[in-house]
């Protein structure tokens, strides 16, 4: 169902700022970057190119307009998974809170909460 901890999302002032802080002081790259709009963007850095996890430096105003409920306060946690409909039937199946698959231009993704409520998201890389 998961297979592994893929991103962890940075909720950033500037991402332009932020991108330049991983790369040019903690020697990250720059994994994906590509437009989700006319202002917004979708960033991931990490360690090396090998490095399957990486942070996702998002917007936290355009997180807030987005979500008010979102906390931006603190990092988001999204897991992996190589088939998104399977892990989704499979939580709906054993009674887990989940969210709506979402078709997002740059991937498939659902939120889902566990016993605490803490929400955490789910998306499909292949």
């Amino acid at each position: 169902m998961i297979n592994k901890i893929g991103k962890i999302t940075l909720y950033v002032n500037n991402q332009e700022e932020a991108k330049k802080f991983w790369t040019e002081k903690l020697n990250f790259v720059v994994k994906f970057e590509q437009a989700m709009g006319p202002n917004m963007k979708w960033i991931e850095v990490a360690p090396s190119e090998g490095e399957f996890t990486t942070f996702v430096l998002y917007d936290k105003n355009l997180m807030k307009n987005q979500n008010p409920n979102t906390s931006v306060e603190h990092p988001s946690v999204l897991l992996s998974t190589t088939d998104i409909e399977d892990a989704y039937n499979q939580m709906k199946e054993k009674g887990v809170e989940v969210g709506e698959l979402m078709n997002m231009p740059y991937g498939k993704m659902f939120s889902f909460k566990d016993q605490d409520g803490n929400q955490f998201m789910l998306r499909e890389d292949k």
